[in-house]
């Protein structure tokens, strides 16, 4: 049984009390865990669903956003620090593990008992390359699906979405998607989709806009979970032909899944 949980399932900068940023575990049929994102609330919807960084041992990273690693120095310290525990296993694209420590980890990480670390210090680092722009988890060929987190007039900030095959099931995961036309490929190709999606009046031109996926095609958001939606009014995704809203630790039983395919 492999599946997919949320530990939450709004928006980066959400006020709601009860939710949490759209982190993620896949966990294996061996029970192994894979963290999708790493935000600066995770200890919370890690306790919540009666975990913590103890449970942690394979994180991927998908871009540099406080609700994508604003949560990796808590798990760097403590799992440093425990003797429990071994160096967490960290998964990214080659493009956002050179800026990772740089920018966004040595501030609150470079020194530590009297001594100067790096990123190595803290964490295992595999970084994905565009030759075969792939990593394997727990007998799964996780690929890397590029997208385009901000474009600016002065940088464009990459993000990378998944897609895995589960027993038949393909799945997309889109994480930081900007824009849709570039993902028609995988959104043909995938069975299911789980899909960022902002609901704000204000576009904030990091995220698919829900009006704008209201314009895809009937089959494509039949197939459409969304996620990471703002806080307040949601409009009735499954009477506009999505499958629905994700909860907070709601969880999607992909072996099942297969039988109904």
């Amino acid at each position: 049984m492999t599946k997919l949980i949320f530990l939450g399932s709004t928006s980066a900068m959400t006020v709601a009390p009860d939710n949490y940023q759209s982190n993620m575990l896949l966990v294996s049929d061996n029970d192994s865990k894979l963290l999708i994102d790493c935000g600066s609330d995770i200890r919370f919807s890690l306790y919540d669903l009666g975990l913590s960084y103890l449970n942690i041992t394979d994180i991927y990273i998908s871009n540099l956003h406080s609700d994508k690693v604003g949560g990796l120095e808590y798990i760097a310290f403590a799992t440093k620090f425990d003797p429990r525990c071994n160096k967490p296993k960290v998964y990214l694209s080659k493009d956002i593990a050179v800026d990772l420590w740089p920018k966004s980890l040595s501030g609150g990480l470079r020194y530590v008992e009297g001594d100067i670390t790096d990123i190595d210090t803290f964490f295992e680092i595999t970084k994905i390359g565009h030759d075969g722009n792939y990593f394997e988890w727990q007998g799964l060929n996780i690929s890397l699906v590029k997208t385009v987190s901000i474009n600016t007039n002065y940088y464009v900030m990459p993000s990378y979405g998944l897609f895995f095959d589960v027993q038949g099931t393909k799945v997309l995961l889109t994480l930081d998607s900007l824009g849709v036309d570039n993902l028609i490929p995988a959104y043909n190709q995938a069975n299911i989709i789980f899909q960022d999606c902002e609901t704000s009046e204000r576009k904030s031109g990091i995220h698919a806009h829900y009006d704008d996926l209201l314009k895809l095609p009937d089959n494509i958001r039949h197939k459409m979970w969304l996620y990471n939606y703002d806080y307040g009014y949601l409009p009735d995704a499954v009477k506009d032909g999505f499958r629905g809203w994700v909860k907070r630790q709601q969880e999607f039983d992909f072996s099942l899944m297969a039988v109904n395919l």
